[in-house]
């Protein structure tokens, strides 16, 4: 298979003018620019051969396209992934359909799907969240589902006590807790669905057992050589060095950082609004090294972008960090360049509570700063203030006083 020239003839011959200026749009170098016009132009001289419509650019139909690139050994852009900048921007131009999501292949399929839906649209939990959420309620639909359908009218307390105890055994006191807390959800879902007519969550019996575990922090030490690892001369350096401090200075769960926009910091009244658990609009004090660390970042780190996310991706296509996952990433590189161990933004949480508590701020302040509803999340702190615990401990029968 012989490769055209570059000046594209063909069905997407059009395009490419607009393609190379979205491409500049979504900060794509000059190097990776011309490996996809390069592309598009291979791409459009086999679809005039082949006599394939753009229509099926999306489909199989290009597979044997990009087999010719491997055996010709082409060292990049070598399958049908390499198209997603193209589809996306045919697809806006209305050249492309839209995908529309596929139907769910099944009931049980299309119950968990509607779950999914609800956890994000009216309990408004967070996407990591809403994951662990349907891959425990789908522990139950696979219990109940049958060739192909599920029938879950017909539950029993006696059931669900088996499942449960099932699904918890292994687990410790905090992960059985989870399981009961979803198991509840699921079945109040069931009955707002009409599913089930029982209210049958108080059939899951509260998990039992207490955790003697300490909250899992980090030294001060860590944290501090985690904010010296960043190359602030950089702008990934710069990012970098902000995410961690909303981290380890307010406490933020790594989706609220991800979540954060241009139009939630309040400059002059120097606040910052985050979008919390259940749709929660919480307003926190910037204190100014933060502050500092956001504008440092803003004014000579951030790419140009359309997008209003604080937080961009360092490399095109430009856009807000894709989810929890990526925060992590940013967390795991930020760990291995100072040589600790990897640290989850829940752990850089607990550093903070922690260090307030040891800084004698009462447990109510620190259950303000990290917006949590129940006094009893964050009376798991107290465990960690060894004096105070010492004024309150009996001592041990027969040892000395």
């Amino acid at each position: 298979m012989g490769w055209p020239r570059i000046e594209p003839g063909g069905p997407l011959a059009l395009y490419a003018p607009g393609f190379a200026a979205e491409l500049r749009r979504l900060g794509y170098t000059a190097s990776p620019t011309k490996k996809h016009l390069y592309l598009l132009a291979h791409l459009s001289g086999w679809l005039d051969e082949q006599g394939v419509d753009i229509g099926e650019l999306a489909s199989a139909r290009v597979d044997p396209f990009f087999a010719a690139r491997r055996a010709a050994g082409v060292a990049n852009l070598r399958t049908r992934a390499s198209l997603a900048p193209l589809l996306v921007y045919l697809r806006r131009l209305g050249v492309l359909a839209v995908v529309e999501p596929r139907a769910p292949a099944s009931e049980a399929a299309r119950l968990l799907a509607a779950y999914r839906r609800y956890l994000g649209r009216e309990r408004g939990l967070a996407e990591g969240t809403v994951g662990v959420y349907v891959r425990i309620a789908r522990r139950l639909v696979d219990e109940r589902a049958g060739v192909g359908d599920v029938e879950l009218s017909g539950l029993t307390a006696r059931e669900l006590g088996a499942l449960t105890t099932r699904l918890c055994d292994g687990l410790g006191a905090s992960s059985r807790r989870q399981v009961v807390s979803v198991l509840r959800s699921f079945l109040r879902f069931l009955q707002l669905e009409g599913v089930t007519e029982a209210a049958l969550e108080q059939a899951v019996l509260p998990a039992s057992g207490w955790d003697p575990s300490l909250p899992r922090a980090i030294a001060c030490e860590q944290v501090a050589r985690l904010l010296a690892g960043c190359d602030r001369r950089g702008a990934i350096g710069r990012r970098d060095y902000a995410i961690l401090l909303l981290l380890a200075r307010l406490g933020l769960r790594g989706g609220e950082v991800v979540a954060l926009e241009l139009d939630d910091i309040d400059w002059r009244a120097g606040e910052l609004s985050v979008r919390g658990k259940g749709g929660r609009r919480d307003r926190l004090p910037l204190p100014a090294d933060v502050g500092e660390a956001l504008a440092g970042y803003l004014r000579r780190g951030r790419p140009a972008s359309d997008s209003r996310r604080v937080f961009l991706r360092a490399f095109a296509p430009l856009g807000g960090l894709a989810g929890s996952g990526a925060l992590r990433g940013v967390l795991a590189r930020a760990c291995a360049r100072v040589g600790i161990s990897y640290a989850s933004p829940q752990r850089l949480r607990h550093t903070t509570a922690t260090e307030l508590l040891r800084a004698g701020a009462p447990l109510e302040e620190i259950g303000q700063l990290l917006r949590q509803r129940s006094h009893r999340t964050t009376a798991v702190y107290a465990k960690v203030d060894e004096e105070q615990l010492r004024l309150v401990a009996r001592p041990w029968p027969g040892s000395a006083a």
